[in-house]
C-alpha cells in the first residue's frame, strides 16, 4: 500500500487539533514550535516558553521579527494581548509546581510504556543538552511527544525499552509522528490513527512491536 507521510506542518496541526479550550501548554524547542502556527484564533490556549512567556503567539510576519522577543529555542515570537513575561525562575516554578496542562516535546526514543529520552544519544562527543526537558516531562499533567517516527536510518524512535538516557520514566501519555498517533499506556501502544494507505499491520512492522487499534 501506498501513503504519504505528514509534513512537518500537517504534523504541527495534528498536535494542535487535540489541544482543548483554556489550556496552558509549554512547547518545546524544535518542531513542538510550530504548533503556535496553528491553533485557530478562536480557540483560548494559554502558550507558555520555558525562558519565561505565557501568552506567546504564532511565529510573526517576515519583516516584523522582535529578537528581544523569542522563545526557549531563540526564535522570535508574539505576545497575544494579555501575555506576560517574566524571570525564568517563575517559568520553573510554573512548570515543576503543575500548573502546565500539557507540553509539547521531541524526542530521541519513547518506550512503548511512556518512558523518553529526549536529552543526550550518549554518542562520544555529543553535547547533552537537558534544559528543562526532565522538569517539564514531569511537571506537566500531560507529555506529549511529537517526532518523526523513523530515525534517518530507517529505525523506530519508539521501541520496547530505551536505550539512550532516560529523561523521565513513564510520562509520556500521546506520541504524534509523520505516520501515526499512539498512546502510551501500561498495556503497550494503541494506535489512535494513520495517515491514509497505511495499516495497522505494516506500521507495526514499521515499529518492530505489538500494536492496538483504539
Amino acid at each position: 500500500m501506498s501513503y504519504t507521510r505528514r509534513s512537518k506542518d500537517e504534523l504541527a496541526a495534528r498536535v494542535a487539533q487535540d489541544i482543548p479550550e483554556g489550556a496552558t501548554v509549554n512547547l518545546g524547542i524544535g518542531q513542538p514550535t510550530l504548533v503556535a502556527n496553528h491553533i485557530p484564533a478562536s480557540r483560548e490556549v494559554l502558550l507558555h516558553s520555558e525562558n519565561g512567556i505565557l501568552g506567546m503567539g504564532p511565529a510573526p510576519a517576515k519583516g516584523l521579527e522582535d529578537y528581544d522577543l523569542i522563545n526557549a529555542g531563540k526564535q522570535p515570537v508574539t505576545l497575544l494581548p494579555g501575555g506576560a513575561f517574566f524571570h525564568h525562575a517563575d517559568s520553573f516554578a510554573m512548570m515543576r509546581g503543575g500548573h502546565l496542562d500539557i507540553c509539547v516535546l521531541g524526542a530521541f526514543q519513547v518506550s512503548a510504556t511512556g518512558d523518553l529520552a529526549n536529552w543526550h544519544t550518549g554518542e562520544p562527543g555529543a553535547i547533552p543538552a537537558v534544559g528543562g526537558a526532565m522538569d517539564l516531562a514531569v511537571g506537566a499533567k500531560q507529555t506529549w511527544v511529537m517526532m518523526d517516527l523513523l530515525t534517518k536510518q530507517g529505525q523506530s524512535k519508539l521501541v520496547q525499552t530505551c536505550s539512550y538516557p532516560l529523561t523521565g520514566i513513564g510520562c509520556v501519555k500521546r506520541v504524534y509522528t509523520d505516520l501515526a498517533t499512539l498512546a502510551c499506556t501500561p498495556h503497550g501502544l494503541v494506535v489512535m490513527d494513520m495517515v491514509d494507505g497505511l495499516g495497522l499491520e505494516e506500521l507495526s512492522a514499521l515499529i518492530g512491536l505489538p500494536l492496538k487499534a483504539a
